[in-house]
């Protein structure tokens, strides 16, 4: 489990084709140092086991569905991406309870910057659509936020200026690809209420 709260925007080093994956290689020196093998990372909001690590650089493989279903496969060399470490009992959970299991892959709608502020839309399936409220939270790339308005298409949030630096929100243009995770707890009250209207239907 993770909380959403970004601890690094770090540098993709390399991806390396491995089988029907890929060995993707990041490098951040201060979580190479706190991470094990086999220890969970998120990186952009998909938890992933650290399988190799040398100096500050850090190893994880992807498989085909992980690279289909996230931006991930999207990564090249230089890019950066979001990571933070997996939640320890007794930790303090500053954002909201994170799964590491991305729903499904959304993309920048608009953008509208207001001096170092910015109000952003992303579009996101239906299914998931009914899983948001307005305060609400939702996982963008790994990062918790709170949802602002939530139409039949599309959602926005409001980005404070700490968050468009230190995480890849900032960097984020109209049209590119973030990894969504809607709120564990917003997914079992839809099955819940699914289920019930099933049973009238039927």
């Amino acid at each position: 489990m993770f909380t959403g709260l970004v601890q690094s925007l770090a540098e993709v080093r390399s991806l390396t084709r491995v089988g029907p994956g890929v060995r993707l290689v990041v490098a951040d020196a201060a979580i190479a140092a706190r991470t094990s093998i086999g220890g969970s990372v998120a990186i952009n909001g998909c938890c992933l086991t650290a399988v190799e690590i040398n100096g500050e650089e850090l190893g994880f493989d992807a498989g085909e569905e992980t690279l289909s279903r996230t931006n991930l496969g999207r990564l090249q060399p230089g890019d950066r991406v979001n990571l933070e470490t997996s939640l320890r009992l007794g930790d303090e959970v500053g954002g909201h309870l994170v799964t590491g299991h991305i729903d499904a892959v959304g993309q920048v709608a608009a953008r509208d910057d207001d001096g170092q502020w910015s109000t952003m839309w992303f579009t996101a399936p239906a299914t998931l659509l009914r899983q948001m409220a307005s305060k609400g939270s939702v996982a963008v790339d790994g990062v918790s936020l709170t949802l602002v308005d939530v139409t039949d298409d599309r959602f926005s949030v409001a980005l404070i200026p700490h968050t468009l630096e230190v995480t890849t929100l900032g960097r984020r243009a109209i049209g590119d690809a973030v990894n969504l995770e809607t709120d564990v707890l917003a997914k079992y009250v839809e099955k819940q209420l699914s289920g019930e209207r099933a049973a009238i239907a039927s």
